[in-house]
């Protein structure tokens, strides 16, 4: 799995965007969640305790802690009242993806390459629309997936072009779960390590400014 995580990752459209009402929420909120440093993954509402609407979204990092969905959901919630795009009462849940994430972005691919993967695509590609394999290689326009089920003759390498896409979501397996542990370990670190930067800078800051003239 890549660790590298693109600069212009908050820029990067997704693939796979929703539809209907969902899609309206999306447009609605996706300015607020960037603005405040994340991404947004993927809005869905469900009928589940009357009605839910939940929201995926993580840090450019690929991280997401209670804190983080605590002040997303206070950010997001002032935003829907004003537009109010569904007329009925709903529960709203922020989240992140989780380890067997959907996978909306190129950078996903990239990021979780090497792990175990099932997808639909909207159109026929080699003659079928859902997919069940490994993200072998991941291109500009498409990537490759090394099926792991296939009939006798068949090739099982595969090329999905990213417009093809209708979902993507890994399979959780225990290497996608200590790929998951060590990411997470790597963007902690990270954190860690800018935080003590910025530190050092402002205590230099200080001590500049600490002098008198004689």
């Amino acid at each position: 799995m890549s660790e590298h995580v693109p600069a212009e990752a908050a820029l990067e459209p997704r693939l796979i965007i929703e539809t209907g009402i969902d899609r309206r929420v999306a447009e609605i909120i996706e300015p607020v969640i960037v603005e405040l440093g994340f991404k947004l993954v993927r809005v869905r509402i469900m009928n589940q305790n009357g009605m839910t609407l939940q929201v995926m979204a993580e840090r450019l990092d690929g991280t997401m802690n209670v804190e983080d969905c605590e002040t997303l959901s206070m950010a997001i919630s002032p935003v829907l009242d004003v537009e109010d795009p569904i007329d009925k009462e709903y529960h709203l849940e922020v989240s992140s993806p989780g380890i067997d994430r959907p996978m909306v972005r190129a950078s996903d691919f990239t990021r979780w390459q090497g792990n175990l993967l099932k997808c639909e695509t909207s159109i026929l590609v080699g003659g079928r629309k859902r997919f069940r394999g490994t993200i072998a290689e991941v291109g500009a326009n498409d990537f490759v997936l090394e099926r792991d089920q296939v009939a006798a003759g068949e090739d099982p390498r595969v090329t999905i072009p990213f417009t093809a896409l209708a979902e993507a979501k890994l399979i959780l397996t225990d290497e996608l779960i200590r790929d998951a542990l060590r990411a997470d370990k790597l963007a902690k670190a990270q954190a860690a390590n800018q935080n003590d930067e910025a530190d050092q800078d402002d205590d230099a800051d200080q001590n500049d400014g600490s002098g008198e003239d004689q």
